[in-house]
Order: C-alpha cells, then structure tokens, then sequence
C-alpha cells in the first residue's frame, strides 16, 4: 500500500469510485455523504458509465477510508479505481 492507493490528494485529478448505485438519485445520495468528510471539496457524478462512479476531490489528504464508510452510511458501497491506469 501506498500514500496514492490509500488516500486521496488535494489536486485537480482527485479519485475515481466506482459504486453499486443503480440512478442519479441514488449518486446524489452519496454526494451529500461524502460531501461531509472533513476535506471533501468537491464531487463530480459520472452515471454515463457503469458501473456508476463519482470523483471526489479534496482541499487536504483524505483517507479513501473515510469516503467508502460515508458511502456505506448511505446504503451503498464505493470501491477506489486504481491510481494510474493499465
């Protein structure tokens, strides 16, 4: 594990999740979770791929910990995408 995989850095690129939400409204439940993650700046939805996903931005280091308990407080579960892809 390391500093990238296991927290999200305050920058333009942020960290994409991937979750089990199956709607817009359902990602809009999410995004007023992880909107209140100390750190949390910003979330951008993204329900044109699927899975679903959402990208969270920080203004701090966040641990993605963090951001997938205030998904699941939700009813739904968010899994971190890898830092660089293949």
């Amino acid at each position: 594990m390391s500093l990238l995989s296991e927290n999200i850095i305050p920058g333009n690129y942020g960290k994409i999740f991937g979750t089990n939400a199956e709607s817009i409204e359902d990602l809009k439940k999410i995004k007023k979770r992880v909107l209140a993650v100390k750190g949390v700046k910003d979330v951008i939805l993204n329900p044109e791929v699927f899975p679903l996903e959402f990208t969270v931005h920080t203004k701090e280091v966040v641990d993605v910990k963090d951001v997938e308990n205030a998904v699941i407080k939700s009813g739904f579960h968010a899994v971190a995408k890898d830092v660089f892809e293949l």
